[in-house]
């Protein structure tokens, strides 16, 4: 049975199953304990039902453990023992490619996403994202959720788009930084910070939130999402998880809940 762990960090635990199975074509596998995958807290409910569907036609065990990218490949480097990392920055995948930890030829760039602003409440008004948001006004004195600016790509990629338009000196002083982007939402949804930088993947997922603007493509680096199997994933069922990663069945779970699928 699939299973996800927080990879000793917090992170939101939501299983949403994917009706029917889906023909990965992995008919026969060198038997394992199971296929440990480590990724980004923001795929949390798409890279679920993915993993429970392979599950379901192949047998194979899949244990994900979400969290901040940055966390994830520290961990790799310093010896943790995953299949697969799949990240929300080529950076922290750099960083692993470096220590030499990536099976060779097996890195791909697998999604995109979109940087949004949002609120708390189902209802609240649309702003215009650009260099003459006041956004300490708009924040009322409360605070402006993101991840860990220095260390999760949500958070970085928010601070670069804050800098780019010449927001980040004003609003710093009032940013609430969380372990990771799911975090960050649920800042938001609970009220505790009337307005919040995520992913438009995590804004759909969430409660109680709004998107109420989205941050030009322009501010930021692209938003990608790496993935690769790692120098341990060499048995059969890790190689037929991460090939179901950029099957046609995937593809439509990652894009229902509103990635972009990358050729």
């Amino acid at each position: 049975m699939h299973r996800s762990r927080p990879a000793r960090f917090p992170a939101r635990a939501l299983v949403l199953g994917l009706a029917g199975a889906l023909a990965f074509g992995a008919s026969s596998m060198a038997a394992r304990a199971e296929v440990t995958v480590f990724a980004a807290a923001s795929l949390k409910e798409s890279l679920d039902s993915v993993a429970t569907a392979f599950e379901a036609e192949t047998g194979e065990p899949v244990t994900i453990s979400y969290a901040g990218s940055g966390a994830l490949a520290r961990q790799i480097i310093a010896g943790a023992e995953a299949d697969i990392f799949i990240s929300a920055a080529t950076e922290w995948m750099d960083a692993v490619e470096e220590a030499g930890l990536v099976a060779a030829d097996s890195r791909r760039d697998l999604l995109g996403n979109t940087l949004v602003l949002i609120a708390h409440g189902k209802d609240a008004p649309a702003v215009m994202i650009d260099g003459s948001l006041d956004l300490p006004a708009l924040l009322g004195g409360g605070h402006l959720a993101m991840a860990m600016v220095d260390s999760v790509p949500a958070g970085q990629y928010g601070k670069a788009a804050l800098q780019t338009l010449g927001l980040w000196e004003a609003v710093e002083p009032h940013v609430a930084q969380a372990d990771n982007v799911r975090a960050a939402l649920a800042l938001v949804a609970r009220g505790e910070a009337p307005f919040g930088i995520v992913y438009s993947t995590d804004a759909a997922a969430g409660d109680e939130v709004s998107i109420v603007g989205t941050f030009p493509q322009s501010s930021h680096p692209p938003i990608i999402y790496p993935a690769a199997l790692l120098a341990r994933g060499d048995d059969g069922a890790a190689q037929a998880f991460f090939k179901a990663l950029s099957s046609p069945e995937a593809a439509r779970v990652f894009e229902a809940a509103g990635f972009r699928v990358l050729p």
